[in-house]
């Protein structure tokens, strides 16, 4: 039986199957809720308001009693006030009869701000694919060679290719036709430079590695383009790339679609174990994803996806598996491992990528369980490996942290689990870096008064008095800890002062101390945005999580300081360096040294599709690299509570320690 449905202030309505969720009602019909845990009923993002009456315009009768009754998971996470203003999480609430819901601000899905961009670097230009313009002798009665024979023996008189060359099966089916095609009928070549007579035929040979003619075309083909591809747990970023002259043509990006599963790599091998259909949904959306960015850089660029001739694409471990097919549930048991590790080509129409089918996908290969292509993608761009002496140390920060760390002598790398809350995921009023999060914070520790920048404003508040604050994102996130730090409004175990006298500073619904970062009449979603205790606890396990994995690093490198350190990604992009070591994210080091790479996974993955050596450099240090698992060290606990406070219990931060002093003691 189907019930309707109606979806405000989108507008957007329908009938749905009687018993699914509202979420899932939602994604039926294009609205797009924040569903953070994965439906899994706690992270409360997904909260929409019943509208109960009946509304003679939609001749709709929506009633509560049309909803399933409220789940004990949905009485931990609403209010009294919530529950009793008809609040429900979209995730639990199954739907038996007509409703209408309204989505409030800070439950719609917004745009994601995408880090796209790296940063310049000097690379060799070999590609693993070019395309060699071939004039090759016509079929004759005395000569009674073989059309695949003809274009290997001229690609070994022109280029010095040997005849072990192979040839694309579905390449060779359609070869008697492209070299004897009529060229009037081709609008979309040239035969500059080649002249035609009866007794050659001239065409265009794409060749992989040296190894293998994946494409034949008639006439002269000047373009080769091939594609990079990062595919992050929360975005996917896409460049299209000229394989003749090494320049990125063009860049795209969107949220990944798997986030409708669950926000963190965890939750969706649990979708995948508990659904039936979770495999094939998962990597059809991610599929789905990487095509229509496909399509869209290509039509902007006024090419057919089918003209891109060799694909590299970089993810952590679980996305890896997602996109590619393969069984992900034994990556979330120890001993975490993978189904494969090293590099692989598969074709493209295996995966089914809409690009040229009979070209290849290079994956880049992963160095641990969790430790996966992109991290490597991080290593090849960074190459904190060729350093004579001086540490480096590398950090992506997301909701996998990996780092590296070393030199030319030895390299080690671990992961940890910082969890989302970075990203605004375990956050009251956390939200993805979208317009309206307040995305840079400072305290006066003299007033406790705050001021903010929100993405999309150019000014701070209180220069701007309605600011239309939706939420925090992580940038904001950490400086907002750093400066309550700072302040003196926490102390360095996390916990709140209340003794201070400010109106800011004050017990929320639940009982708990919250500071007020923005007051209600400044949003756009007519509520105060508070910074309360659990959210200060939940930044503190995310940075100790991160700390101790640095730690246990350079304990086994056998070092008691770093000369540099690279934050990779769009995280370590936006964040404050100095927030990030005043809260104890990172270890001491220089501020000077400290650098932001920018999305350094996808450098990598451009240049290894701009260079076949780095392809092998990756193969190298993924072999090299050694993981360190801190987990099963016997003093781990005891660390990592050490690391909870602000900026630790225990280390020194010499290089912050003039900010350190200046805090006021309770």
């Amino acid at each position: 039986m189907a019930v309707k449905i109606i979806f405000q202030p989108s507008g957007l309505r329908g009938r749905v199957e009687e018993g699914i969720s509202l979420l899932e009602a939602a994604r039926q019909l294009g609205v797009d809720i924040e569903s953070v845990c994965g439906s899994t009923e706690i992270c409360g993002k997904c909260k929409v308001k019943i509208e109960a009456g009946y509304f003679a315009k939609f001749n709709l009768d929506s009633q509560m009693s049309h909803l399933s009754g409220l789940s004990g998971e949905e009485r931990g996470v609403l209010t009294e006030k919530e529950i009793a203003e008809n609040y429900r999480l979209a995730c639990s609430t199954r739907i038996y009869g007509d409703v209408l819901v309204f989505v409030p601000e800070e439950s719609r899905g917004k745009k994601q701000v995408v880090l796209e961009q790296g940063k310049e670097r000097l690379f060799k230009l070999n590609p693993a694919v070019r395309k060699i313009p071939l004039e090759v002798e016509a079929a004759t009665l005395g000569d009674l060679r073989g059309d695949f024979e003809r274009i290997r023996d001229a690609l070994a008189a022109s280029c010095g290719l040997t005849k072990d060359l192979t040839i694309d099966f579905p390449v060779l089916c359609n070869l008697p036709n492209i070299l004897r095609y009529e060229r009037s009928k081709n609008r979309r070549i040239t035969d500059k430079g080649m002249p035609l007579t009866k007794d050659t035929w001239n065409v265009t040979v794409t060749i992989w590695n040296n190894r293998e003619i994946i494409l034949v075309e008639p006439g002269l083909i000047e373009h080769c383009v091939g594609l990079a591809v990062d595919v992050g747990t929360t975005t996917v970023v896409a460049y299209l790339c000229d394989l003749k002259n090494g320049k990125v043509l063009d860049m795209d990006s969107m949220m990944n679609p798997q986030v409708r599963y669950g926000e963190d790599v965890l939750s969706r091998i649990s979708y995948v174990m508990m659904n039936e259909s979770g495999m094939r949904h998962m990597r059809d959306a991610i599929i789905e994803g990487i095509n229509t960015l496909t399509c869209r850089l290509a039509e902007k660029n006024g090419f057919l996806p089918e003209d891109i001739v060799d694909v590299v694409m970089v993810f952590n471990t679980v996305m890896q598996h997602a996109a590619l097919g393969i069984e992900p549930k034994f990556l979330g048991r120890s001993p975490f491992i993978a189904g494969v590790k090293s590099s692989m080509n598969i074709k493209a129409r295996d995966l089914g990528i809409k690009v040229c089918q009979t070209s290849y996908v290079h994956t880049l290969p992963i160095a641990a369980g969790f430790v996966g292509a992109d991290n490597v993608g991080v290593l090849i761009a960074e190459e904190p490996y060729r350093e004579q002496e001086k540490i480096r140390m590398c950090i992506d920060i997301g909701t996998n942290g990996e780092i590296d760390i070393g030199n030319a002598d030895k390299m080690l790398c671990t992961s940890c689990a910082t969890g989302p809350a970075l990203e605004g995921a375990q956050i009251k009023f956390g939200m993805r870096a979208a317009p309206g999060a307040i995305e840079k914070a400072r305290i006066d520790p003299e007033t406790i008064e705050i001021s903010y920048k929100v993405i999309g404003q150019e000014q701070f508040y209180p220069e701007l008095k309605t600011t239309g604050a939706k939420g925090i994102c992580g940038s904001g996130i950490i400086d907002i800890v750093a400066e309550l730090f700072k302040a003196g409004i926490i102390q360095s175990n996390g916990r709140f002062n209340m003794g201070l006298n400010s109106n800011r500073i004050r017990k929320g619904e639940d009982g708990k101390p919250e500071y007020v970062v923005a007051w209600a009449e400044e949003t756009s979603i007519g509520k105060d945005i508070t910074f309360n205790q659990a959210d200060v606890r939940a930044v503190q396990l995310a940075k100790a999580a991160l700390y101790v994995g640095a730690n246990y690093l350079m304990e086994k490198l056998g070092v008691d300081c770093i000369d540099s350190i690279v934050l990779a990604g769009a995280f370590g992009n936006f964040i404050d360096r100095e927030s990030a070591m005043v809260i104890g994210m990172i270890p001491d080091c220089d501020l000077a040294n400290v650098v932001a790479a920018g999305n350094a996974a996808g450098d990598g993955a451009k240049l290894a599709l701009f260079d076949v050596d780095k392809r092998e450099e990756a193969a190298w240090i993924a072999r090299e690299i050694e993981f360190i698992e801190t987990a099963i060290e016997p003093d781990f606990q005891k660390r990592f509570v050490a690391a909870m406070a602000f900026p630790h219990a225990g280390d020194k931060f010499p290089h912050i320690q003039h900010l350190l002093d200046k805090i006021p003691k309770p």
